[in-house]
């Protein structure tokens, strides 16, 4: 062969090869169009692994121990994430400062010692972008994490410990999620 027929051969057979890849191509885009959409594998890992996560922290952990954890997470979260530290910086010292950032973010009011922290009236889902990746549970252990963020907001603040209880969560089966501090 020489190399003008060399040549000849190649742009026959690269014409064929992107032939066959635009029809291929063609092809999978129809099959993509009729079939159940591609799930991301990334996303679908994380969903398995917190599932996971989940039924070994009922199965193997005591409810103190959970506790534990998950509030761990919740004050990574607030550490983490500005506006929630913004918030205790902007309250630092003095409860009424608080409780006017706070209201920058949550529906907040105070009955005696007292603080209610509301998400609003009523939330469609979880705001943790991480509760999304697994299902809700029955005593869902995830809002214990975002207890412990409004715990870490106030200590953080008023300088000492708070009690921060969960009152109701969307993910528990309330009409929104509503926290209580003792201050």
């Amino acid at each position: 062969m020489n190399r003008k027929e060399f040549f000849e051969a190649s742009a026959k057979a690269g014409l064929g090869c992107c032939a066959l890849a635009l029809l291929g191509s063609a092809a999978k885009a129809e099959t993509v169009a009729t079939d159940v959409p591609a799930v991301d594998p990334e996303k679908q890992f994380v969903k398995n692994w917190l599932e996971d996560l989940f039924a070994a922290l009922d199965t193997e952990l005591d409810e103190a121990t959970k506790v534990k954890v998950m509030a761990g997470c919740g004050v990574g979260c607030f550490r983490r994430h500005a506006f929630k530290t913004d918030i205790a910086r902007d309250g630092h010292g003095d409860l009424d400062k608080l409780l006017e950032a706070m209201k920058r973010n949550f529906h907040v009011w105070r009955e005696g010692e007292l603080v209610h922290i509301s998400f609003g009236e009523t939330v469609k889902q979880c705001f943790c972008p991480a509760a999304r990746y697994h299902p809700v549970r029955p005593h869902d252990m995830h809002c214990e994490c975002t207890r412990a963020t409004q715990q870490a907001i106030f200590e953080t603040a008023l300088m000492r410990p708070v009690k921060v209880e969960i009152v109701e969560s969307v993910r528990r089966g309330g009409k929104t999620c509503h926290f209580v501090a003792t201050v």
